[in-house]
C-alpha cells in the first residue's frame, strides 16, 4: 500500500502548516548557527501571516508557492519566481527561492515531487534557466540538487540577520527543457 502523496499550488489555508514545517526545518538547519534563544523566539503565527500575504498578494504574477502533501498534511513547500539577481535575465531566469521539507519526513519522496512540480511550474511560466541559492554548509540539499542535474555557477553571497549571524550561500543553476 502506498501513501496518498502529491504536490500542488499552495492555498492561503496552507499558511499555518507551512509555518510549522518552516520552523521545524529552520530549528534543524540552524541549530549550530543560531542560539537556542533566537530559535525559540521564532513565532509560527508571524510566519503564517507572512505566508498568507505571499499567497494572497504575490509581488510578481510569476511567483508561485507549491506544497508537498501526504494525504492532507503539508510535508514541504517550495516558492518559485523570477530571479532577482542583478545578473539575471528577468524573462529567461527563474529561481527556487524557498525549498523546505519537514525534517521528520525527509527521504520519503516529498522533496523529489516538490522539485519536479517546481520545475514544471517554472517551465510553464516560460523560464528557460533556473537558479537556486543554497547554504554552503547544507551538504545534503546540495547533493540532492546536484544529483538532479544542477551545478554550481561560481556565484556566492553572504546574508546577515539583525543579530549579526551570517549564512554563506552558493548559487546553483540548471537549464529547463524547451
Amino acid at each position: 500500500m502506498t501513501a496518498d502523496v502529491s504536490a500542488r499550488l499552495a492555498w492561503p489555508d496552507d499558511a499555518s502548516s507551512m509555518a510549522r514545517v518552516q520552523l521545524a526545518a529552520w530549528r534543524d538547519m540552524y541549530a549550530d548557527l543560531l542560539s537556542p534563544d533566537v530559535l525559540d523566539s521564532l513565532d509560527a503565527d508571524d510566519f503564517a501571516e507572512r505566508w498568507t500575504a505571499a499567497l494572497t498578494k504575490p509581488q510578481d504574477a510569476r511567483m508561485r508557492v507549491l506544497v508537498a502533501l501526504e494525504r492532507a498534511d503539508v510535508r514541504g513547500f517550495a516558492m518559485v519566481h523570477p530571479s532577482f539577481d542583478p545578473d539575471a535575465d528577468q524573462v529567461a531566469d527563474g529561481e527556487v527561492g524557498e525549498f523546505v521539507v519537514d525534517p521528520a519526513h525527509r527521504r520519503e519522496g516529498h522533496g523529489s515531487r516538490l522539485l519536479q512540480a517546481a520545475m514544471d511550474t517554472l517551465a510553464a511560466d516560460r523560464f528557460t534557466r533556473v537558479r537556486w541559492w543554497i547554504a554552503s554548509t547544507d551538504d545534503a540539499l546540495r547533493e540532492f540538487v546536484t544529483s538532479s542535474g544542477w551545478a554550481a555557477d561560481g556565484a556566492h553571497r553572504e546574508l546577515q540577520d539583525e543579530a549579526g549571524n551570517t549564512v554563506k550561500q552558493v548559487r546553483l543553476h540548471t537549464t529547463l527543457p524547451s
